[in-house]
């Protein structure tokens, strides 16, 4: 027996495939129509290290062999989660992050400039990269200001682990609107949505 191909099984993917993806899909449509609004999901399966369940949950549901994928460099040395990925989602990798339609980033230290994605264009802004970033944790009602479509007032987030480069890479993206990128953040039970239409202060 190749002891090497059992490291590299993927796990089991959704109880109820059509289901569980339906409601993971609600709750990224929930969070994208909210932004900053934290979305608790339970009852996944569980990820292949170092994806979280929410992330490797979303990528079954929205990724697909139409769906180019790019993974930064601790998700691609995991033979057991790219095994998975390929297995669950039928998905193409690509090593090219502006020939990605869905990218992951493994933590939030470790997302760089939002720009190195590929950000639309005027006539196609749909064609851009969304971006899922792992992070530790958020911080409800205190943090950054954000305001923008779907958010009555000014909503308050902190998120874990994210650093002043983080923020401000945000602030240029929405710059660029209606091109640019949406991101998708989660933790092993969460997601929070900040679109390109998103505004941050502070």
């Amino acid at each position: 027996m190749d002891v090497h191909a059992v490291d590299i099984q993927p796990l089991p993917g959704f109880a109820s495939p059509v289901h569980d993806s339906h409601s993971m899909f609600r709750a990224v449509l929930q969070a994208m129509s909210h932004p900053g609004e934290v979305i608790s999901v339970d009852g996944l399966p569980d990820a292949p290290a170092p994806l979280n369940k929410v992330t490797a949950a979303i990528c079954l549901s929205l990724v697909d062999f139409e769906t180019p994928l790019w993974t930064d460099g601790e998700i691609a040395a995991s033979g057991q989660a790219v095994s998975h990925l390929r297995f669950h989602c039928g998905c193409p990798i690509t090593p090219d992050p502006k020939a990605a339609r869905t990218a992951l980033v493994s933590s939030v230290t470790q997302m760089g400039e939002l720009s190195r994605f590929n950000v639309g264009t005027e006539e196609r802004p749909d064609q851009s990269t969304t971006v899922v970033i792992q992070v530790n944790g958020f911080g409800i009602g205190k943090g950054r200001r954000l305001s923008g479509p779907g958010i009555k007032t000014i909503n308050r987030l902190d998120v874990l682990g994210a650093d002043d480069a983080f923020w401000s890479s945000l602030r240029a993206n929405a710059l660029l609107f209606p091109c640019g990128i949406d991101v998708i953040l989660t933790t092993e039970n969460a997601v929070v949505c900040l679109p390109r239409t998103v505004q941050v202060e502070g």
